[in-house]
């Protein structure tokens, strides 16, 4: 199983981005897809996840009205459209899968990818 994260980069307060997670080697559409963000010295966070079916879970606090997250299961790949960036969002940002429930715990997900990082300067 391989997942590919790309489409990070350097942007400004109130950019946009999107990432995309690219995933082979497993049964994509039977999977949860999450993004995960990890900041140096900080555990691995939750930002958002999506079932087979399309339906969506965002850390409430932090992303969700700027981040959506979506899945193309013909292409085996999810995306991460992420609106409004602020510095805090700066982060290597994460993909990974698992199945067959939907979870927020990253030790729950099975594989992952690579990394791709964000930095959002003020």
């Amino acid at each position: 199983v391989q997942l590919q994260a790309f489409g990070g980069g350097s942007v400004e307060a109130g950019a946009s981005l999107r990432l995309s997670c690219a995933a082979s080697g497993l049964t994509f559409r039977n999977y949860v897809m999450g993004w995960f963000r990890q900041t140096p010295g900080s555990e691995r966070e939750f930002v958002a996840a999506i079932r087979s079916s399309g339906g969506s879970v965002y850390d409430t606090d932090s992303v969700k009205g700027r981040f959506t997250i979506s899945r193309d299961n013909a292409k085996n790949t999810v995306y991460l459209q992420m609106n409004s960036l602020k510095p805090e969002d700066t982060a290597v940002y994460y993909c990974a899968a698992k199945r067959p429930i939907l979870t927020r715990d990253p030790l729950h997900y099975n594989y992952w990818g690579q990394g791709t990082l964000v930095t959002v300067s003020s």
